[in-house]
């Protein structure tokens, strides 16, 4: 599909890499829904700003009902905070899951006929490289991408008749504030080099969407996703800063 003239719906649109992605699509001439669960802090120009909670179904409902004209939907919003299994608070560890696999369940389910009726579109999943090698810190955000990450096959096979593209950005490590926090907690070093610029990512993104591809990764997520055949690792941060 074409990003000019679309109308896109991005969740989680506040900060981070859902305010790039608003950025960008009004750069390239869509009309941009940038929701978020406090609306008063999207602050791109040119864009509607509205409220969502992806948690709450009603919520969820309300939002497809006033965006009748979506045809990319890019369930970005996702809590990344559950920390590890065994350590981690287990409202936190419920709470990331609601969010990036039940969150992002309950916002297809709803856009699908809007989808549908606007002539098929596209849907892009954010997700994360952790869903295919764990991540020591995180263990249960991890868990939530890799249950995103078969939701997106999943819900790709059953879309596929009315014509809609679902596809996955699967990033490795995002230059995010996000991402420096969790080193510095953990005491490793950061991964410069590794790491991708969310406006480098968002472009690539939608450079992607254009060209129909259902998976798009940067190197680091490619690397992750190669060692799949062989014994289940950890994402080794340590190495990733190093470049080895």
């Amino acid at each position: 599909m074409q990003i000019s003239g679309a109308t896109a719906l991005v969740t989680g649109a506040n900060r981070g890499l859902g305010r790039q992605f608003a950025i960008e699509l009004h750069r390239r001439g869509a009309k941009v829904y940038a929701t978020a669960r406090r609306p008063e802090q999207v602050d791109v120009p040119g864009v509607e700003a509205l409220r969502l909670d992806i948690t709450d179904q009603s919520s969820v409902e309300e939002v497809a009902a006033t965006a009748g004209d979506v045809d990319l939907l890019i369930n970005n919003a996702a809590f990344t905070g559950g920390g590890n299994f065994l350590t981690g608070d287990p409202r936190d560890i419920r709470e990331t899951m609601e969010s990036n696999y039940f969150g992002t369940l309950a916002m297809i389910r709803a856009f699908a006929p809007v989808l549908a009726r606007n002539g098929g579109g596209a849907v892009l999943n954010v997700l994360s490289g952790v869903a295919w090698q764990t991540v020591v810190g995180n263990t249960s955000y991890a868990a939530a991408k890799s249950a995103e990450w078969s939701l997106t096959n999943g819900v790709r096979i059953e879309l596929a008749d009315q014509g809609t593209l679902v596809s996955a950005l699967v990033p490795g490590l995002i230059d995010t504030p996000t991402l420096r926090e969790f080193c510095a907690n953990l005491g490793v070093p950061l991964a410069e080099a590794a790491m991708v610029k969310p406006a480098e990512l968002v472009k690539r993104a939608l450079d992607g969407i254009e060209q129909g591809e259902i998976e798009i990764l940067d190197r680091v997520a490619a690397s992750m996703k190669a060692a799949l055949p062989g014994p289940p690792v950890a994402f080794d941060l340590v190495s990733a800063a190093s470049g080895s």
